[in-house]
């Protein structure tokens, strides 16, 4: 396989898209690899195998390059720049589209992103991962990944880049409420022009995320939401030993959130409301953005 070099145009790769069968294939189309006699053995390896195209690319030569990555590979949230051994190439020629019947809970809509944030050593700094763990036993529908990114800010400002529509970000933010309350919070997405950023390879502070990914950015950042939970043990990252486990009403509130986020990518799917800013908590009434609703 040769890696392509995309030209210097006006469309970024994560926008191009390529004709299959009839079938428009773009960043989050389902399909199945179907590599030929000529492809090497790591390709032969993958045949039948489905994936998700991540990007269509081309090199200077004007050939068409379908970057994928395979569906359930855990890999894939490590970010483009960083996917070696995870983000494979095909021309369309070696792709099948995987068109799902009519009423089979096809991917239509809107792309939604749902990154979980923290540190699991640093007690309830951990609520984030907890969150995305919950959401695992819970079907979600096809255009909705969630994700564990843990303290990898650089990977997930990547990920933004990434054509969303939403991005539902989880994680403990101290707002001066009683612990194990969860917040719905819409903050500023930083400006292209003004952002200004210094890299974090293993740091995860969602402001300076969202401003290296402004910093980054080609087109307009998705809009961003914070589902956020006061914690009840706050450490820095500093002390000498750390504490694996979150605190009793931080616990009692990952349920909540998980909650959340369906009632949340259930309202940003239909589309209903003024961009779906309202999210019904899970056992409660529906919440506004900015409102707070207790674990108690």
């Amino acid at each position: 396989m040769n890696r392509p070099f995309p030209p210097e145009d006006t469309v970024p790769p994560g926008r191009r898209t390529v004709m299959v069968d009839g079938v428009e294939l773009a960043r989050g189309s389902r399909v199945r690899l179907r590599p030929t006699q000529r492809a090497d053995i790591l390709d032969m390896a993958l045949a039948g195998r489905i994936a998700e195209v991540d990007g269509v690319e081309e090199d200077f030569e004007g050939t068409v390059h379908v970057a994928v990555v395979l569906e359930g590979d855990p890999g894939r949230d490590f970010g483009s720049g960083q996917q070696i051994g995870h983000r494979f190439f095909f021309s369309p020629q070696e792709l099948e589209p995987v068109v799902e019947p009519a009423g089979a809970g096809a991917a239509t809509g809107p792309r939604i992103l749902v990154a979980g944030i923290g540190n699991v050593f640093c007690a309830d700094d951990g609520f984030g991962p907890e969150v995305i763990a919950a959401l695992r036993a819970r079907p979600l529908p096809p255009q909705v990944h969630a994700a564990d990114f843990g303290i990898r800010g650089m990977d997930l400002a990547y990920r933004l880049l990434e054509g969303w529509h939403t991005a539902l970000f989880v994680d403990a933010a101290p707002h001066g409420q009683p612990p194990g309350t969860v917040s719905v919070i819409e903050p500023e997405v930083p400006d292209l022009a003004e952002s200004r950023a210094t890299p974090q390879a293993h740091g995860m502070d969602p402001v300076q995320v969202l401003s290296l990914a402004a910093h980054l950015a080609e087109e307009p950042l998705p809009r961003v939401l914070v589902i956020g939970c006061e914690p009840e043990i706050r450490m820095t990252g500093e002390e000498p030993d750390v504490r694996v486990g979150l605190s009793r009403p931080v616990r009692e509130a990952v349920e909540v959130a998980a909650g959340m986020v369906e009632s949340l990518v259930a309202e940003l799917l239909a589309g209903a409301g003024p961009m779906a800013d309202r999210g019904v908590r899970a056992g409660q009434r529906p919440a506004t953005v900015g409102e707070e609703v207790s674990s108690r």
